[in-house]
C-alpha cells in the first residue's frame, strides 16, 4: 500500500560518549524511509536537498524501494545540516550547529504520482508545511501520522494545533505531551491531546518505552535493554517508519494492530541506535527483525497465578 513521507533529508555530525562522526546522512524522512521500506513498498519521499548531497545515498534508498522523485535538488545550495553532542545519559544533548540552508525556503510539492497515497507520514517539520501537504491530496489518506516537537509548540502553537486537528495519529515524547497539554499526568495529557483531533496518540519515552492511547485504552511497549547505545539520533523517526510501515503492510487500523505496530517500530528503533546514522538500517534482514520483535514479546510476557 503506497506510503508517502514528508520531512528532512539532511546531514548530521554527531558526538556521543562512544564516538564521533563527521558529516553523515540523516534527516527525519531518511530514517522513516529506511525503516518503513522493510515492511512496504513503494515509500515515496517529498523533501529538499542541495547539490552537495551524495546521490549514492539516494540510490541506496531506491534499491530498497524508495522513490525520491519528490525530492527537490537545489543547484548551488547546501543541504540542511545539524550537529549535536550527547551527554553521558544519552537522553540529553546540546545542539552545536543548525544550518537550515535549503530547508529555510522549503515548499513541499507533492508529485501527481504520489497523491493517491493510502498512508501519510508527516515528519517533524514546520506545521504550516505539514498542513500544506495534507491540503494537496485530493483524497484523504486512510491514515495520517504526524510527528512534531517542542520547538513548534514554542513558536507556532496555533498552527501546530490546526495541523494536529487534521491527523489520525500524533507521535511526541513525554515532555512534549506535558507541554502541549499543560498536564503533568500523561493519562490526563493524552485525553487533552486526543480532544484536539487525533484518534491515537503515541508518547515516546526513549529508553523507557512508548505508550499508545486510543479512547480509554492504553498500551505500553517496553524498550529493549541494550548493552551499547552508540547514537540515539533518528531513533524516533525510525520508530515512526517501522510503525507506519507495519500498518501499511497489514492494512489494519484497529487498536490491536496499532499495538503490534508499536512493537515493530520499537524493534526498528532498537537497531538504529546500535550504530551511527542510518548505517545499521542498511543491512537488516527479515529474520533479524523477527528475532528482535520476539525479544520484545518475551520482555513483556509472563504467566501469573492469582492467589
Amino acid at each position: 500500500m503506497s506510503l508517502l513521507t514528508v520531512g528532512t533529508v539532511a546531514f548530521d555530525a554527531i558526538e556521543t560518549p562512544f564516538g564521533k562522526t563527521d558529516k553523515i546522512v540523516g534527516g527525519a524522512a531518511t530514517y522513516i524511509a529506511w525503516s518503513a521500506s522493510y515492511f512496504t513498498k513503494p515509500v515515496n519521499i517529498v523533501s529538499v536537498i542541495g547539490d552537495d548531497f551524495d546521490m549514492n545515498e539516494l540510490a541506496a534508498l531506491q534499491d530498497r524501494g524508495v522513490n525520491y522523485d519528490g525530492i527537490e535538488i537545489r543547484k548551488g545550495e547546501k543541504s540542511f545540516f545539524w550537529s549535536g553532542k550527547y551527554h553521558m545519559d544519552m537522553n540529553s544533548r546540546d545542539t552545536l550547529v543548525t544550518d537550515l540552508n535549503v530547508l529555510a525556503s522549503f515548499n513541499p510539492i507533492v508529485p501527481e504520482s504520489y497523491k493517491d497515497c493510502r498512508y501519510l507520514m508527516l515528519g517533524n517539520i514546520d506545521p504550516s508545511l505539514q498542513i500544506k501537504v495534507i491540503e494537496q491530496l485530493p483524497v484523504r489518506p486512510e491514515l495520517i501520522v504526524m510527528d512534531t516537537m517542542n520547538f513548534w509548540m514554542d513558536i507556532a502553537l496555533d498552527t501546530l494545533k490546526k495541523a494536529i486537528s487534521m491527523v489520525d495519529v500524533l507521535t511526541i515524547n513525554d515532555e512534549e505531551a506535558r507541554q502541549l497539554s499543560g498536564e503533568n499526568s500523561l493519562v490526563k495529557a493524552a485525553k487533552k491531546i486526543m480532544a484536539m483531533g487525533p484518534k491515537f496518540l503515541v508518547i515516546k519515552k526513549g529508553e523507557h518505552g512508548a505508550l499508545l492511547f486510543h479512547n480509554n485504552d492504553v498500551f505500553f511497549a517496553p524498550a529493549l535493554p541494550l548493552e551499547e547505545v552508540f547514537d540515539p539520533t533518528g531513533a524516533g523517526d525510525t520508530f515512526a517508519g517501522g510503525f507506519i510501515g507495519y500498518i501499511a503492510k497489514t492494512n489494519d487500523l484497529s487498536f490491536e494492530n496499532m499495538k503490534r505496530a508499536i512493537i515493530y517500530g520499537s524493534a526498528m528503533a532498537s537497531f538504529c541506535v546500535e550504530k551511527f546514522g542510518t548505517e545499521r538500517l542498511k543491512s537488516l534482514t527479515s529474520e533479524q527483525i523477527d528475532e528482535r520483535v520476539n525479544m520484545f514479546v518475551a520482555l513483556s510476557s509472563f504467566d501469573i497465578e492469582l492467589v
